[in-house]
């Protein structure tokens, strides 16, 4: 599933395409239609992401609402004919949005997209986020921090990339109970994922380890995976560790699997 960085980049690309501009709109997969009618020949006025939710925001007080969920994939790109199943369709003689397998797409309003932001914790993109509010709602739990960074009432955005990394740069053990994270600790580590992520978005894709090692740093070869970027522990079970040598191990938690170095991120 898409992190939150890349719902950022995706929320700039979007208004820098259309923001203030008259759109044709329509649904050539016909799941999204009657709403695509009721857009069409509208003004953009932004799009804006928060936390993994995408809210494109028309002049007439219309939201489209975007979870991309596991599959869904959008692009935006010079015009050219419509290739497979397009939900949703954007456009203008100069570029073309097309959304594809999303988890949801709908039409709603800005009471809507203002109370589905108001159930999301801070986001670690937003500037004005407040990071005491997360340490809040997490400090209430006792469950397994690695559990709890992935909560979207908790924290907007966090994926399982970003959370087994930033665990990892902090020297967490991804077990520790929420509740046992202390101030300081949470600071250093909404700092880290606050820069991790807005490298993320500039970026687009998601790159964590240290200038010392890198591939280049270390005489390693980069790391070949589909989500990218060069890490320390997701995906790399059984690998040795880039700082230490351990072997990364890997578990189930919460449904998603979880990736940590056993020496560097002790129990506590």
């Amino acid at each position: 599933m898409p992190e939150g960085h890349i719902l950022h980049r995706l929320a700039d690309q979007l208004t820098t395409a259309f923001a203030g501009r008259r759109v044709a709109v329509s649904s050539p997969q016909g799941r999204f239609a009657a709403e695509a009618l009721l857009l069409d020949g509208h003004t953009i006025d932004r799009a804006r992401a928060v936390g993994k939710h995408l809210f494109v925001e028309f002049d007439d007080e219309r939201v489209v609402h975007i979870h991309l969920g596991l599959i869904g994939r959008m692009t935006v790109e010079p015009p050219h004919p419509v290739v497979g199943q397009v939900r949703l369709r954007i456009a203008t003689e100069a570029y073309v949005a097309d959304l594809r397998g999303p988890q949801g797409c709908r039409l709603t309003g800005p009471a809507a997209e203002e109370a589905m932001i108001a159930r999301l914790g801070p986001d670690p993109l937003d500037p004005q986020a407040d990071p005491e509010r997360a340490y809040d709602r997490l400090h209430r739990s006792h469950r397994p921090l690695a559990a709890v960074l992935l909560d979207q009432s908790v924290l907007a955005g966090v994926g399982n990339v970003y959370r087994a990394e930033v665990l990892f740069r902090q020297g967490l053990d991804p077990l520790l109970p929420a509740d046992d994270l202390t101030p300081a600790q949470w600071s250093r580590l909404w700092a880290d994922l606050v820069g991790l992520m807005a490298e993320g978005c500039r970026a687009g894709r998601i790159d964590t380890v240290r200038p010392e090692h890198t591939p280049e740093a270390m005489g390693r070869p980069p790391r070949v995976d589909d989500h990218g970027g060069e890490v320390y522990v997701y995906r790399r079970a059984g690998r040795p560790c880039l700082v230490c040598g351990t072997p990364v191990r890997r578990r189930e938690l919460a449904g998603r699997n979880l990736y940590w170095c056993p020496t560097c991120q002790p129990e506590r």
